[in-house]
C-alpha cells in the first residue's frame, strides 16, 4: 500500500512528518510513501529512502489561506500534489497535518465525495472511560451547519468505522444533544432524532449529553460540526488544564506532595496514558472516495506514526469501499421520505 503525505503541512512540518514516516515504514515492510515538499529542507532529514519517494515541491498552503482559493491557485502546493497522486491512482491514502479546511477542499474538488453523501464529516478518535477504550464523533468541525439526514449518513459511516477499525461488534450510536429526553433540542436535533431511531442496522440508543462523552456515553457520538468543534476543543482544553494543574499542584506542595506524587506516579502516568488521543491516530474525513486524514497542526512524531497506522488499518480493511457499497445500495433521501410519511 502505497500513501502520499503532505510532508510541509503542520508546525513542526517537515521533522516530526518525516520522523513519524520513517517509523511507520521500519515497522510495516508493506508500506511505500510519497512524500511532497521542499527537497533542500525533507532530504537531509531522512535517514533511509527506502520505500519513500520524495517529490521535489516549494509552494506549499498556510493555515491563514483560504482553503478553497489555496487549493484552485496553488497547483504545485504539498497537499494539492498529495491529493492528486490518491485520485490519479498512484496512491491509497493521502495523509497532512496541514489546514484543515484545505485538505477538506482537497478532498472533496480533487479526491471527491462518495455518491450519496451530502457532506464529509472530520471524525477524531477519543479516549472514553467507558467499557470501551475509545469512542468516535462526527462531525467536529468540516460544516458550520448541517441537515438531519446528513447526521444520519454519519451515523452510518461512523457505526461502519467503529466496527471496521475499532473493532466493536455492536457500537452505541448517540446524538449529541442538550438533554438526553427524545424531545429536547431544536428543529435539527428533533428531525435527527426521528431519522436515527428509523435507521435499520444502527444500535441508536437516543440522545447523549456533552459531560457524557468521556464518561462513555456512546461509541459513535454524532453532531453538526459547529457544536461538535465547540465540544471537541472543550473537552481537550480541560483535560489538558486538569492534568497541568494536578502536575503544577504536586510541584508546588513541598516535600510531602512530591513524595506522594512519587509514591502515586504509576497511577498519574496511567491517568495521563488514557487521556492521550494521539495513540488513536488522525482525524478522518468520512465520506471520500479514498481514505483523507488530518493529523493535529501540532502534532509529534509519535501522532504521526499513529496516524500512519491508522490509515494502513483502514487500507488493509477497505473500510472507505464498505462505505462505497452501503450508500450505492442504500437511497437515503427515498428512506428519509418513508420515514416522513410514518
Amino acid at each position: 500500500m502505497k500513501i502520499a503525505v503532505d510532508a510541509m503541512g503542520g508546525d513542526n512540518a517537515p521533522k516530526v512528518i518525516v520522523e513519524g514516516v520513517e517509523r511507520a515504514r521500519d515497522e510495516r515492510k508493506d508500506l511505500e510513501f510519497i512524500l511532497y515538499g521542499d527537497e533542500q529542507q525533507v532530504r537531509p532529514l531522512l535517514k533511509s529512502d527506502e520505500r519513500i519517494t520524495l517529490v521535489h515541491t516549494t509552494e506549499q498552503i498556510e493555515g491563514d489561506e483560504h482553503p478553497v482559493k489555496a487549493i484552485r491557485s496553488k497547483k504545485q502546493a504539498s497537499m494539492v500534489l498529495a491529493a492528486q497522486a490518491v485520485k490519479n491512482g498512484e496512491a491509497d491514502a493521502i495523509f497532512s497535518a496541514g489546514s484543515t479546511g484545505a485538505l477538506l477542499a482537497a478532498g472533496l474538488f480533487i479526491v471527491g465525495r462518495i455518491r450519496g453523501v451530502d457532506r464529509p464529516g472530520l471524525m477524531p478518535t477519543m479516549p472514553s472511560m467507558g467499557d470501551n477504550p475509545a469512542f468516535v464523533m462526527l462531525d467536529v468541525g468540516a460544516n458550520a451547519d448541517n441537515r438531519a439526514r446528513q447526521l444520519q449518513q454519519y451515523a452510518i459511516m461512523g457505526n461502519l468505522y467503529a466496527k471496521d477499525i475499532l473493532g466493536y461488534a455492536n457500537p452505541r450510536i448517540g446524538l449529541l444533544n442538550n438533554g438526553t429526553e427524545a424531545t429536547k433540542g431544536d428543529e435539527l436535533h428533533q428531525e435527527a432524532h426521528k431519522l436515527l431511531a428509523g435507521t435499520e442496522g444502527i444500535n441508536f440508543i437516543g440522545n447523549v449529553e456533552s459531560s457524557g462523552m468521556l464518561g462513555g456515553a456512546a461509541d459513535v457520538i454524532v453532531t453538526d460540526g459547529f457544536t461538535g468543534n465547540a465540544a471537541l476543543k472543550a473537552t481537550e482544553g480541560a483535560s489538558r488544564t486538569i492534568l497541568h494543574e494536578l502536575k503544577h499542584t504536586i510541584l508546588n506542595s513541598g516535600i510531602k506532595g512530591k513524595l506522594g506524587g512519587l509514591l502515586l506516579r504509576d497511577g498519574i502516568k496511567q491517568v495521563v496514558a488514557k487521556f492521550d488521543a494521539s495513540r488513536y491516530g488522525g482525524a478522518v474525513l468520512l465520506g471520500l472516495k479514498s481514505p483523507v486524514i488530518k493529523a493535529h497542526g501540532a502534532a509529534d512524531s509519535r501522532a504521526v506514526y499513529y496516524t500512519i497506522l491508522q490509515i494502513a488499518k483502514l487500507i488493509d480493511n477497505g473500510t472507505v469501499n464498505k462505505f462505497v457499497d452501503y450508500f450505492s445500495t442504500h437511497d437515503m433521501a427515498a428512506e428519509q421520505g418513508k420515514t416522513d410519511e410514518n
